[in-house]
């Protein structure tokens, strides 16, 4: 896996670790198998964003926190020049950029993604709590959310319950540009 998700868990571990908790009593609390939790805490695999929020909400720190290792300082707001986001390295698919990383409180996290084309004819499935809305910038791609099918081109928008399972992939051999809001 790469340094960031390898920094991303350790800081997870840490945060279990300074209060005091068991692997096998913070999966249970989260609803995650003990072996996934394992897994995410190791570094050696994805950690979806709705499960970081997850653990940020249970810690009672910003997700930002989790993700750079600084906590987030304005309130008032904050700008974020064209491509300057704090990447978030997830999926090999997806390039996510965080567009709100240092506004204290959110109430939701936008992220641009970007969707490279995949080889093979398979989609990378999460669930998180919450709802997201998602606004197609360029490109083309097949979104499945709870075993529907639909293409979203660019203009299109698409708002739904992020607790269903979810997945898309680029279309026409081209990457795919869309705003991402996660709201919890």
């Amino acid at each position: 896996m790469t340094e960031q998700i390898k920094l991303i868990a350790s800081r997870v571990k840490e945060l279990r670790e300074i209060y005091g908790l068991s692997i096998e009593t913070l999966s249970k609390e989260l609803g995650v198998p003990k072996d996934l939790y394992q897994m995410y805490e190791s570094g050696n695999m994805d950690i979806p964003v709705g499960f970081l929020y997850e653990i940020a909400n249970r810690f009672n720190v910003e997700l930002t926190a989790i993700l750079t290792g600084t906590e987030p300082k304005l309130h008032n707001y904050t700008l974020v020049r064209n491509e300057m986001g704090v990447a978030v390295e997830r999926k090999k698919q997806y390039k996510y950029l965080s567009l709100a990383h240092n506004f204290v409180d959110k109430k939701g996290e936008p992220f641009l993604v970007t969707v490279n084309p995949k080889t093979e004819d398979e989609f990378a499935f999460s669930s998180h709590p919450g709802q997201e809305f998602n606004y197609m910038l360029e490109g083309r791609v097949k979104i499945m959310i709870d075993g529907q099918e639909m293409i979203l081109n660019k203009g299109d928008s698409l708002y739904f319950d992020s607790n269903l399972t979810h997945g898309m992939k680029a279309l026409d051999d081209k990457p795919a540009k869309l705003l991402a809001i996660i709201i919890y």
